[in-house]
């Protein structure tokens, strides 16, 4: 078939989670409960380090941002699966789909680089706290936090265009409940193979820099923490890095077993749990596990709701 005989697609449908009209409304009350605790959770963080100066420092300097792109984050995609959920046809239009995809790999890849940034901040509190203070000045915190949107933004934008050079027509049914930058390669009628391959290159180089980095920096923090010879001394030092560690785990567990599962029809089911998991139940889980391991969080976050003071503890 020739391309002028082709039908350009102009929308795309979300097959979302289920085609049950009771268990879609179960599914709207849930991510809606979700959504909503994931954007309070995250202005909470933001809050409690705006107005407690003991707080103004570079790793919760960079916790703010942290919380500020999850919220982000979840609002690019949680918003349009909740109208989809009561609504049809599900449709996103093909200029929403690109705006979704550009957003979606601003945010994660942003937090990615976040997530190292604030891994080498441990790395210098922990293996070199006489230099940490002219280490981690202000101006150096701001010029991490501008690199990872501004490579973040250069690799999104190259993510959109590599699908502007596409042509869709038909079908046009997407079996998840956001746009998904393979999927629409999938869908394509045109040769998307260097495309692909671009992307693909991209992305391992960006997410193995990052990685690397990050293993590099715990690993000169584990060696420093198991040379410290009393046992207090340990806890105290690993309790500083233990929360974002364990954030650091699930942002590149979920993403390892995104990517690495193998393929087969029982995949799907696991396909769209890891969607679940990485793009909505991440940025709910990130201020929790930083505020329930945190004490100098839940200090303030008393303080600030009236409550009694409580003494500061160093982490």
């Amino acid at each position: 078939m020739t391309m002028e005989n082709q039908t350009t697609v102009i929308e795309f449908i979300l097959l979302g989670l289920s085609n049950d009209p009771r268990l879609q409304i179960f599914l709207f009350v849930v991510f809606l409960f979700i959504y909503l605790l994931t954007t309070i959770e995250n202005m909470v963080i933001m809050l409690v380090i705006k107005v407690d100066s003991h707080l103004h420092t570079p790793m919760y300097f960079f916790l703010s941002h942290l919380a500020f792109v999850d919220i982000c984050y979840s609002s690019t995609t949680v918003p349009k699966m909740l109208k989809n959920f009561l609504s049809r046809p599900k449709t996103i239009s093909f200029h929403g789909c690109l705006a979704q995809i550009f957003f979606f790999t601003l945010l994660a890849v942003t937090e990615v680089f976040i997530l190292s940034a604030m891994a080498y901040d441990r790395y210098v509190a922990i293996c070199n706290p006489l230099h940490y203070v002219d280490t981690m000045k202000r101006g150096v915190c701001r010029t991490l936090v501008a690199g990872s949107w501004g490579i973040s933004f250069f690799y999104s934008l190259l993510n959109t265009l590599s699908v502007l050079k596409l042509h869709f027509c038909g079908p046009s049914e997407i079996g998840r409940f956001s746009c998904e930058l393979a999927v629409l390669f999938s869908l394509s009628c045109t040769e998307a193979f260097s495309s692909q391959m671009l992307i693909l290159s991209s992305s391992l180089l960006l997410a193995l820099s990052s990685f690397l980095f990050t293993v590099s920096s715990y690993s000169h923090i584990l060696s420093t923490i198991f040379r410290i010879h009393s046992s207090e001394g340990r806890q105290k030092a690993f309790s500083t890095c233990s929360s974002h560690l364990i954030v650091v785990g699930f942002c590149y567990g979920s993403g390892l077993c995104r990517y690495l599962q193998p393929n087969s029809f029982s995949s799907v089911v696991l396909d769209r749990l890891f969607s679940i998991q990485y793009s909505i139940l991440t940025p709910m889980l990130n201020p929790l596990i930083y505020s329930l391991k945190n004490k100098e969080v839940k200090a303030t976050f008393r303080k600030t709701m009236g409550k009694k003071p409580i003494v500061f503890e160093v982490m």
